[in-house]
């Protein structure tokens, strides 16, 4: 594991995403930097493709394609950055992923969900991670074959996390 003690303070949010996409790049291909869309939060997002059925470890995996996605917006008015970091399946239209963002306060400041299309099937409050983005990066993306084996499948569509 790598640990990052750089200053957050001093974070700027092009080079910071600039840093995730040469990390990604040694795990997953086309990776890329995009500027984050009108609707979603943020300055960029960093975004790459996976073969899910090789990172997921499971030859048995009903995905054959899918991205990962991670964005941070820096300056908050809250006590540390907000970020996105998701897995998304295009073909069967899911999302699965951490949010740390001034959404669902009734779950604390970080939680997880679960999308089939645009409508979330699923929020639980996840574990906060006080670190630095990059940090941060390395953590969930450990993490993500473990939230994305958790989800129940009811007749091809996700139905919720496993508790």
């Amino acid at each position: 594991m790598v640990v990052f003690l750089a200053n957050r303070e001093n974070l700027q949010s092009k080079r910071l995403h600039d840093r995730i996409r040469n990390r990604f790049s040694g795990q997953l291909t086309n990776v890329r930097r995009r500027r984050a869309e009108p609707r979603e939060a943020g300055q960029y997002r960093v975004v790459g493709d996976v073969d899910p059925r090789q990172f997921l470890d499971d030859p048995d995996y009903s995905g054959t394609r899918a991205r990962i996605e991670a964005g941070f917006r820096l300056r908050t008015t809250d006590p540390s950055e907000h970020y996105w970091f998701n897995w998304i399946e295009p073909e069967r239209d899911v999302l699965v992923g951490w949010h740390q963002d001034d959404t669902h306060e009734d779950l604390g400041p970080v939680h997880v969900q679960v999308n089939d299309g645009s409508t979330a099937v699923d929020h639980r409050s996840a574990r906060f991670i006080d670190a630095h983005p990059l940090d941060l990066v390395e953590r969930r993306l450990s993490s993500l074959p473990d939230l994305v084996k958790a989800v129940e499948w009811d007749d091809r569509q996700p139905n919720r996390f496993r508790t």
